[in-house]
């Protein structure tokens, strides 16, 4: 039976490593939104639109 543990070890990593930083990622990048929307500085909301103009991929201009 150590055998069959050895085969399915790494792939039973790799599948727990691979669901759970992406749902990870989005519950943080969610908690995070809640606390900007939260906050009563409008530097923070400043920084916050920047980051997020950041991430959306530009705009291409046909010639």
């Amino acid at each position: 039976m150590g055998w069959l543990q050895s085969l399915f070890s790494p792939l039973k990593k790799l599948w727990f490593r691979k669901h759970s930083t992406t749902h990870k990622k989005t519950e943080d990048i969610n908690i995070l939104h809640e606390d900007v929307k939260s906050c009563q500085y409008e530097d923070v909301h400043v920084l916050w639109s920047i980051l997020v103009d950041s991430q959306t991929p530009p705009l291409t201009s046909k010639r």
